[in-house]
């Protein structure tokens, strides 16, 4: 009985280590340095990226006249055009051809093609929005985990928690880490801890989302589920073959 109660207790105390917590995704080390998510980084607005998909549409004389993209000339007929940006930060604009648009707000887009079309329209006005801006969102379960689509051009944090239905009971409010990809490929991305615990957190949750923003929410261990889970069975097999081995010893 001694030999057992000993054996529980290493099981317990090997709870810790990721045998017991495998399902744990995006640790950080206990010396791990997070980045500071500063007002200006908190309060950019949503910037473009490859393989967003933006639908624009383009007037004449400040909206007189629409453009017909396709034929090039001024009429009354057209809607709108879709287009994706590839993967190099470029799309391919009917008469102006392909420019570099990764990186720019939606107000900063639309003015970089006002220009553009200047030079072959008369005051031309340009609204543009990206329609499949999405976040990847773990509200503190990984069987909860979602990748929402954003209508709104500035979505916050708080807002993006909210539409995959808030943070879930397992999840640690005061532990929430916002994963960013970092404008520089051959660098590790942006890595912000937030705490939303207290209203003091709401001025982090207020920053916009950007583009593939990663919204972990790191769920909290229950050490009882873990037992009752994973050391129970064990618990209760070794304890079975002592009983039968005491039963063939007599």
């Amino acid at each position: 009985m001694r030999q057992l109660f000993i054996l529980i207790i290493s099981l317990s105390l090997l709870s810790s280590c990721k045998v017991f917590k495998s399902n744990l995704m995006l640790k950080t080390p206990d010396n791990f340095v997070y980045d500071k998510l500063s007002d200006s980084v908190s309060n950019s607005d949503y910037r473009v990226c490859a393989n967003d998909l933006i639908q624009f549409k383009i007037v004449s004389n400040n909206g007189f006249k629409l453009i017909d993209l396709t034929s090039s000339t001024s009429n009354n007929i057209i809607g709108s055009i879709d287009l994706t940006v590839e993967s190099n930060g470029e799309i391919k604009m009917p008469s102006i051809g392909r420019v570099n648009v990764s990186g720019l707000t939606i107000r900063e887009l639309e003015s970089f093609l006002e220009e553009k079309y200047s030079k072959l329209y008369q005051d031309p006005y340009v609204t543009a929005k990206v329609t499949n801006k999405r976040v990847i969102i773990f509200p503190g379960n990984g069987g909860q985990a979602k990748v929402n689509s954003l209508s709104n051009n500035n979505t916050s944090i708080m807002e993006a928690i909210a539409t995959a239905g808030g943070i879930l009971e397992d999840g640690k409010a005061y532990k929430i880490k916002l994963i960013r990809n970092n404008p520089d490929r051959n660098k590790k991305p942006f890595v912000y801890l937030m705490d939303l615990s207290t209203i003091n957190g709401l001025t982090l949750a207020n920053s916009k989302v950007q583009a593939n923003d990663i919204i972990y929410v790191e769920p909290r261990f229950r050490i009882l589920n873990v037992i009752n889970k994973e050391i129970t069975p064990i618990v209760t097999l070794i304890t079975t073959s002592l009983i039968f081995f005491q039963l063939f010893r007599k």
